[in-house]
């Protein structure tokens, strides 16, 4: 956390032209409360998220064009806070016609994804663009997955509450059903989504809503890095539920 507040120190210096004051909010203590609200330290994990993407970038998009015609980006339709509807971001790891062969939701084994995307969603790299829908305010690094529009009409009223916070790149269902396509498999996958996977899921984010803090979302971050660099228990997640 040190360096966190180093660096929104010297942020907070350049924003106020290197003055320091004792008025609250300022200095030391100010740039620390200010990092530790969690959109402030949603902008600079951001920040600095998209600047290490930036050297990552030129290899990731040669790769999906070398592998597949089509954009390096996908953007598709989701449900943020209170419901409004915004366009995530990602790198493209299926075909570019995959939402006319199928659902919005991957299957176990889908055709539909590339092998540059296999390799993509294998690390989760292609998550990384939605950082521009954290510094946008339209997702925050931890909360409940975006929804796809489609779904919404499953929630029980109960489940809406998770509406009323921002969505998240990670969370704590995103942990536990990492490997989720490797549930839904056969001819009913879609139906053991809508009856099975999505309340668990749900309802494990429902169960972390109720006991979130600051300190919670980042032991979740850092969860998810343990796993995504060898640590693969399915039930990561459920640990902070």
């Amino acid at each position: 956390m040190i360096w966190v507040c180093s660096v929104g120190h010297a942020l907070c210096a350049w924003r106020t032209g290197g003055a320091r004051t004792a008025t609250a909010g300022t200095g030391w203590d100010g740039c620390c409360a200010m990092l530790s609200s969690k959109r402030g330290f949603d902008v600079l994990v951001a920040l600095i998220g998209l600047g290490c993407l930036a050297l990552l970038l030129p290899f990731i998009a040669l790769g999906i064009k070398l592998d597949s015609p089509g954009p390096v980006f996908f953007r598709g339709v989701r449900a943020g806070r209170d419901g409004v509807f915004f366009s995530i971001l990602k790198f493209r790891t299926m075909v570019t016609d995959a939402a006319l062969r199928g659902a919005g939701i991957t299957q176990h084994n889908d055709a539909r994804v590339t092998r540059v995307g296999k390799f993509l969603r294998r690390f989760k790299l292609d998550e990384l663009p939605q950082l521009w829908n954290v510094l946008r305010g339209e997702m925050s690094l931890v909360g409940p997955r975006p929804e796809d529009p489609r779904y919404l009409q499953y929630y029980t009223p109960a489940q809406r509450a998770l509406l009323s916070v921002s969505p998240g790149v990670t969370g704590v269902a995103s942990l536990a059903f990492r490997n989720e396509a490797q549930l839904l498999t056969g001819e009913d996958w879609e139906r053991i989504y809508i009856e099975q996977v999505l309340p668990a899921k749900l309802d494990l984010e429902l169960a972390y809503l109720r006991r979130r803090t600051f300190w919670t979302d980042l032991q979740v971050l850092m969860q998810t890095v343990l796993v995504l660099f060898g640590r693969r228990n399915w039930n990561v997640g459920r640990k902070l539920a």
